[in-house]
């Protein structure tokens, strides 16, 4: 008899659906047992809603924050993906301050993110395409140049540009590869390696006094492409002068002119531009071409630094082309990451 009450209790208050909802329904009451009736949630948290709503605020006036001070508004610029990662910071102050006020400040930021940036988080890749191109800041300091010139041509690349070349690795860059590109060409600390030919290649000027930029057409089973390799002038950030970019920022219109000179229709742009595709400094570049992560990648292919990669400035633009696919490569003895894409040069359909 006292087995069977046993078994009769258990029935009754087990582990089923009914006492696993119910004890769900408890938790929920304990959860928001503090916000009802009290009139304080309204007035509790409004300086974490003033924070939720000067972030947001930043994020979507960010192209209106002045550079006259330290290139404070490209400095914001280059980060701005990580300014999300305080919403949910935001988000749990607010539940902490039991303030209703604070929770529906926190949409705001949090609705902002997601128009800039809520397009990268979904995979744009699509089939096809006809030429694979890729490049990487191999490193003045590459301990392993041989290695990194394999890695990379493993990628199946068509074409591959190579940044920061020192005269010493070049002889070794130009072995590694020779079996997978016919034609190569280095000028100053950038080159071009390509599996077809080509011709129109030059040094391009961009305003440094030595060479780090080139241009050639390249004569594909589709046609001729002009493509472009860069390396524009490193920044800085410093405590006494902010973010310092006067070189980089007038080598890259100096590149912007260049492109928009050229008289092939069919441009692409390889390199380390020292810049993401929010900051305005390169607005001379990417008012004219389009990021191929940005039209045909899956997140936000951020390349740099290798280690703990915070920030996509090595880039892969084109023009007068479709980005079908794009993507990062695997660690080298570079503290950059390399990048790839894959192309459609019939853009006729």
């Amino acid at each position: 008899m006292a087995q069977q009450a046993y078994v009769t209790e258990t029935d009754n208050g087990g582990s089923g659906p009914e006492h696993r909802g119910d004890r769900l329904r408890r938790l929920l009451d304990r959860l928001v047992s503090g916000w009802r009736g009290d009139p304080r949630i309204w007035r509790r948290g409004l300086v974490v809603a003033a924070l939720a709503v000067v972030l947001a605020l930043v994020m979507l006036l960010h192209a209106r924050i002045p550079n006259r001070i330290g290139n404070l508004g490209s400095l914001t610029e280059t980060f701005l993906p990580w300014l999300g990662l305080l919403v949910p910071v935001l988000l749990l102050l607010a539940l902490v301050r039991r303030s209703a006020t604070a929770l529906i400040a926190v949409v705001l930021p949090a609705a902002v993110w997601l128009n800039l940036f809520g397009g990268l988080l979904t995979d744009k890749t699509v089939g096809g395409g006809d030429l694979t191109v890729a490049t990487h800041n191999v490193n003045a300091d590459n301990p392993d140049p041989s290695g990194t010139a394999r890695d990379v041509a493993a990628s199946g690349a068509d074409v591959l540009a190579l940044e920061e070349l020192t005269a010493s690795a070049v002889p070794v860059y130009e072995k590694a590869l020779a079996s997978t590109y016919k034609y190569h060409s280095v000028q100053g600390t950038v080159g071009l390696w390509s599996k077809y030919p080509m011709t129109g290649v030059g040094a391009v000027d961009i305003k440094l006094g030595w060479t780090r930029a080139m241009r050639a057409t390249v004569t594909t089973p589709e046609g001729q492409v002009a493509f472009y390799v860069a390396h524009l002038p490193s920044v800085r950030v410093k405590l006494e002068a902010g973010f310092t970019a006067r070189q980089r920022d007038t080598s890259a219109n100096a590149l912007g002119e260049a492109i928009s000179h050229e008289p092939l229709k069919r441009k692409v742009l390889l390199g380390d531009l020292n810049g993401t595709m929010n900051d305005r400094a390169l607005n001379g570049v990417t008012s004219q071409m389009r990021s191929t992560q940005g039209a045909a990648g899956s997140g936000f292919g951020f390349s740099w630094p290798a280690s703990f990669p915070m920030a996509r400035i090595d880039q892969i633009m084109v023009q007068g082309i479709e980005p079908v696919t794009s993507w990062t490569l695997p660690r080298t003895g570079s503290d950059h990451l390399p990048i790839a894409a894959r192309v459609s040069l019939d853009t006729s359909s």
